[in-house]
């Protein structure tokens, strides 16, 4: 059976690249009928937070990459990574190191001044320690003794076929001197104990990967596949970060992205179906296979994301969409109850968002004080307005359903008997009855704003 895993680092909260590793490994899992594993990688005890273990929670159950076990703490299983270690010493595959840092800062920097690379020299290697004492009261961290001729190769499912020299890696700490593990050796011991058979990630562990699978071989242990994903690159071509619109996942939520936009979005961020832009999760399950992951990095496109969660937005249910929008209009002032239907209010603005918070912003000519300004009034609100406006407010007082078609023939008629051209009213209108010079379509707004309101801005402003 197939068993992914997603094992972040809660260092920080769930961003852009760490949210596509997840959906990629997730996915995986999913298309092949097999199991995904969530385990958090709290071993930097200095650097990481509950308020970042709870944001990841958080952001793969909004994203909906939902996980079959877990979530797993690395801090709760030290006793497990001590035993492994012990294991390998007693086999001569490991062993104590008592060198100091600053011993090893000497090293490095006489390996500089030689033109070497710096590499830990294997002085505490038994056959390499023979006579020497360990200094009074040093704890060792443990090292684990690499091979040192031959190659370690894997066939990469993205990448293809990588082979690393021995020659280039040198004996790894395993085990720091308090008993917590070093990444390398902690995340090997947990994919044995978890029984992944593939390993789906980031190219910036392409470096781990052998260290990784020598310790898996000196256990004896099954290797599992690697597929090692491009990295995500800016539309500039540099590294993503925040000025690139690559933010957290949290953060994509109070945006007003709905999760599964970002999905697609994701999805596509190196990954291809032909020319499919948009599709469901389902499809995309059926479809995923690491084989169509490009090699090359992909590119962030902030104004496609937002492009695409309109489209989603578009033919998002207008009663799902109410649900998601209400809290935001209260949040920000706004007051639903006397409004029109804010299921009918957000069918009609819809087409013309690009979020939840420009859907909730526009809705909010409904709900908030809408207030003109002096300036909008001075402006648009001239004699022939009023004056136009003043036989406006009969036409729609004596109508009898108080409906879009009859609203706008009432317009119609006025703009005739007028001369004025459609703007010189219905500007001017939405002016006072809205507090801004611009909304959908003059006649749909005002069927929802309801007479009473409209009828009462009209006599408080055109008289």
């Amino acid at each position: 059976m197939v068993r992914t895993r997603f094992a972040p680092s809660p260092t920080g909260y769930l961003h852009i690249g760490g949210a596509r590793t997840a959906l990629f490994s997730w996915a995986f899992a999913r298309q092949n009928r097999g199991r995904f594993i969530l385990r958090i990688e709290d071993t930097d005890t200095e650097r990481h937070t509950e308020d970042a273990v709870t944001a990841i929670y958080e952001s793969m159950r909004w994203l909906g990459l939902d996980w079959d076990e877990g979530p797993f703490r690395q801090m709760d299983r030290l006793d497990r990574y001590r035993a492994v270690a012990d294991e390998l010493v007693a086999q001569g595959k490991a062993y104590p190191c008592y060198a100091s840092k600053e011993e090893l800062d000497e090293m490095r920097e006489a390996q500089r001044a030689r033109g070497e690379k710096p590499r830990y020299d294997g002085r505490w290697r038994p056959e390499n320690a023979k006579g020497r004492t360990p200094p009074a009261g040093a704890k060792p961290v443990v090292r684990f003794r690499n091979p040192e001729t031959g190659d370690v190769a894997w066939n990469d499912l993205v990448k293809g076929p990588i082979s690393i020299s021995n020659r280039e890696l040198d004996d790894l700490v395993i085990l720091r001197a308090d008993g917590v593990p070093t990444y390398n050796f902690g995340v090997v011991v947990d994919d044995l104990d978890m029984q992944i058979t593939h390993v789906i990630r980031g190219d910036d562990h392409v470096n781990n990967t052998p260290r990784q699978i020598n310790i898996y071989e000196a256990l004896g242990a099954a290797v599992p596949k690697f597929g090692h994903v491009p990295m995500i690159l800016g539309a500039d071509g540099e590294k993503l970060s925040k000025r690139h619109g690559a933010v957290s996942v949290t953060q994509y939520d109070e945006d007003g992205y709905l999760p599964e936009a970002l999905v697609n979005y994701l999805a596509r961020l190196g990954w291809s179906h032909g020319d499919d832009e948009m599709f469901s999760v389902d499809q995309f399950i059926e479809w995923f296979d690491l084989g169509h992951i490009s090699r090359s990095p992909a590119q962030f496109n902030p104004e496609k994301a937002l492009w695409l969660n309109q489209q989603y937005i578009k033919k998002a249910d207008a009663a799902r969409l109410a649900g998601l929008v209400g809290p935001r209009i209260e949040r920000d002032g706004g007051k639903l109850a006397g409004g029109p239907p804010l299921e009918a209010v957000v069918d009609l603005l819809k087409p013309r968002a690009q979020s939840l918070a420009e859907l909730a912003d526009a809705a909010m000519i409904f709900y908030g004080d809408a207030r003109p300004t002096e300036e909008l009034l001075a402006q648009h609100l001239t004699d022939e307005a009023k004056g136009a406006l003043r036989g406006l407010r009969g036409r729609l007082a004596a109508l009898a359903a108080w409906e879009a078609p009859a609203i706008s023939a009432a317009i119609a008629e006025t703009v005739k008997a007028t001369g004025l051209k459609m703007p010189k009213v219905a500007v001017p209108l939405r002016v006072i009855v809205f507090g801004q010079p611009q909304t959908p379509d003059i006649a749909p707004v005002l069927a929802l704003a309801g007479k009473e309101r409209v009828l009462e801005r009209l006599a408080r402003f055109a008289g």
